[in-house]
């Protein structure tokens, strides 16, 4: 049984960001100065260790979360890596869900950027504790208020700054330890050694570091009542002692940000960001137990970490291996997992059996005979397992699931066929397989073409999946232009009656219903009710067995809309009258007729289309502004504000702007070229994705024109 000793010297933290923020260059250092790596390798040179696949050593980005443990001062350190860009931020997601907290790396020089914004979220949602690392300090016009600022005022975050730098820019030589007040400097070939003395006194830099401690404390006080009665009673002179375990108390229950700063590829920083790892993230037993829901009666279920609770973990990514089949990453939230234990998958309801259970570092692996509470490892041999899915042993008599995940919906998509059919049943596998690796990838056959289509979040991902087809699985396919992933919805609120009878093989069918169709609140949703009267006795005015019939004819004819065969969003269906007669109406009659209502109410009431909406942010110098915000204009985007850009300035000035608009999908298709063509290659932009809004009439009409094909 593992003692408390042993599961407090765990830390399940992520570490994430907006793209180019510094994630992988952070963790490069931390894999260095912990002793797994003996070199370090750099993101630009195409060598990081985390960023194995070539895809992403090519493109000097993250697109997979990777996984790997280290060690730091007798605590093991379970981190992974994630994606900062938006198209794989479901990679984020899967990893939030099963961490205990998060480094959220910020670049000095521009502050949140969008993405950051994003992920911040993401954590929030999954109430992840975290620590701010700004980054690159070392840059031209660098500044840690900056980010800050931008944590309070963009992300509600309440920073408690905790250091502050030694110089910045090209003069950024070291740190200054706020609850000590000393310096920090980063000694030898790559800042291993770390060399502590005290602020010496009199100087603007000590003056600066004790205006800096006394917000410290405030900050600190603002969210701890002990500090908050210390610093009454004694001003700022509170010793870190007590300041610690209550900034401690803040982040674990997040209503404080303990704000680090550094420069990680000067190697300046990270030890004592790996400090603030142990000092202030989350072990897993400072966790309150994980719920979960019962099989059977959907009882809440609560499983302590502690090890002699029945063995409780989700799995949250498959990984294929080429010579090993899938690997299924897990977290354990309570009990452990001998490599001999048979499983079972609450969520699909399988038994499974691991072969091997590994300890991942990137794409190296390291057998083990068992894992712990609190721990993160990697199955082989689970056949059903995928994403979200709960795992329990085999004969626990309780049988328990787990909450799932967030998966957003596809909003862009591409027609794919193999060059030969020889090699059709090889690209239906590996299509399989990225579904199965990928939860926010989908796979589906276009009901008049017959085409199969790659349904994704943006062109990078598919892109990125087309390319690994044919790297791993030497696939030559035919891919088509990427197309927008519309929607349906109501134009108008409509009532729709309709009786259906008619002779089935022999046997009469009858059903009558009246539905209410009325369009909802964008990104409400769909709804079914029913609100046929009840009869004079007190009765059910309709059976609840064709009521249930009613409503899964609703959802299946709403899967489908009139003008373009899109899913039908945002409608609200309501039954409120029926009439039925023994022994003619059945489950089959009732689904025909509510279909064919619905369907047919949305033609006659009239459909309108939906397009995703982007939110677009383009960083570009003054000179070329104007045509950006033009081109924009002439792809129906809407400038939603203009902002210096923090990080390009000269003599004090701002150099570049930042637009903000909101722009379709539809017209930022191949959008990076058209960009470097207007700017001449200065400028960079970041896409994300907002809702889904109307199209305007004259363009659906278009759009509903050319893929008719009439």
């Amino acid at each position: 049984m593992a003692s408390d000793p042993e599961l407090q010297s765990i830390r399940d933290i992520g570490i994430m960001a907006h793209i180019d923020a510094g994630k992988t260059t952070t963790t490069e250092r931390i894999l260095f100065y912990t002793g797994i790596t003996h070199r370090i390798g750099e993101v630009h040179d195409g060598a990081a260790v985390m960023d194995y696949m070539p895809q992403e050593q090519e493109r000097g980005i993250t697109i997979t979360a990777a996984a790997t443990t280290c060690f730091w001062q007798e605590h093991r350190i379970n981190i992974i890596d994630t994606p900062g860009h938006v198209d794989f931020t479901v990679e984020v997601e899967r990893s939030l869900r099963v961490l205990d907290g998060a480094i959220a790396v910020f670049d000095a020089v521009s502050g949140v950027e969008p993405q950051s914004e994003t992920v911040w979220r993401q954590a929030d949602r999954y109430h992840v504790p975290r620590i701010a690392f700004v980054n690159k300090l070392d840059r031209v016009g660098a500044t840690l208020e900056l980010t800050v600022d931008m944590l309070r005022d963009r992300l509600g975050a309440h920073p408690m700054v905790a250091q502050i730098p030694m110089g910045l820019e090209g003069d950024f030589s070291g740190i200054v330890d706020l609850l000590t007040l000393e310096t920090l400097r980063f000694e030898g070939e790559h800042g291993e050694k770390v060399v502590r003395a005290p602020l010496a006194t009199g100087t603007p830099l000590h003056e600066q570091a004790v205006a800096a401690r006394l917000r410290l404390v405030e900050a600190v006080g603002e969210v701890d009542d002990d500090i908050m009665a210390a610093y009454l009673e004694h001003g700022g002179e509170v010793p870190a002692e007590q300041l610690r375990p209550a900034m401690r108390r803040a982040t674990l229950a997040n209503r404080g940000v303990v704000v680090l700063c550094g420069s990680s590829l000067k190697n300046k920083g990270v030890q004592p960001l790996l400090d603030a790892v142990i000092e202030y993230l989350p072990a897993p037993s400072d966790l309150p137990p994980v719920e979960a829901h019962r099989e059977g009666d959907g009882a809440l279920v609560t499983r302590a970490p502690r090890a002699d609770e029945p063995f409780l973990a989700l799995a949250f990514k498959v990984l294929f291996d080429p010579h090993r089949g899938p690997l299924v990453f897990f977290r354990v939230y309570s009990g452990k997992l001998r490599i001999k234990d048979a499983l079972q998958n609450t969520s699909k309801g399988r038994k499974e059996k691991p072969q091997r259970l590994l300890q991942i570092h990137a794409n190296k692996t390291t057998e083990i005979e068992e894992v712990g509470v609190g721990n993160i490892a990697a199955a082989v041999g689970l056949k059903f397992t995928g994403t979200g899915d709960t795992l329990i042993l085999a004969d626990d008599k309780e049988k328990v699931v787990l909450a799932g995940m967030q998966i957003p919906e596809p909003v862009i998509f591409r027609a794919i066929e193999a060059k030969t059919a020889a090699d059709q049943p090889a690209l239906d596998e590996a299509l399989a397989r990225f579904v199965r690796e990928d939860p926010s990838f989908r796979v589906q056959q276009d009901r008049d073409s017959g085409q199969t289509l790659v349904c994704g979040q943006g062109e990078l991902h598919l892109e990125i999946i087309i390319d690994r087809m044919m790297r791993e699985h030497r696939l030559e396919v035919h891919v088509g232009k990427p197309q927008v992933a519309y929607r349906e919805a109501l134009s108008r609120p409509f009532t729709k009656t309709l009786e259906y009878e008619r002779d089935a093989g022999g046997k009469r069918q009858y059903a009558k219903v009246v539905l209410e169709l009325e369009p909802r609140e964008r990104g409400a949703g769909n709804a079914f009710e029913s609100a046929v009267p009840k009869t004079p006795t007190g009765q059910p005015g309709l059976p609840p067995v064709f009521v249930q019939s009613t409503k899964t004819g609703c959802e299946d004819a709403l899967t489908r809309g009139p003008l373009l065969g899109y899913p039908v969003v945002d409608t609200s269906v309501r039954l409120v009258a029926a009439a039925y007669r023994e022994g003619d109406s059945s489950d089959a009659s009732f689904q025909a007729a509510a279909a064919m209502a619905t369907m047919q109410g949305f033609e006659e009431a009239g459909a309108v289309l939906l397009e995703p909406m982007m939110a677009v942010e383009v960083v570009v110098p003054d000179d070329f502004t104007g045509n950006v915000v033009s081109d924009l204009n002439g792809r129906r985007g809407r400038i939603m504000g203009m902002e210096p850009a923090r990080a390009a300035t000269e003599g004090g000035r701002s150099t570049a702007q930042v637009v903000k608009a909101e722009v379709p999908l539809a017209e930022m298709v191949g959008y990076a070229t058209a960009i470097r063509s207007a700017t001449q290659g200065r400028a960079s932009y970041t896409m994300q994705f907002s809702h889904y809004d109307i199209v305007p009439p004259d363009v659906q009409q278009a759009i509903v024109t050319r893929m008719r094909g009439y």
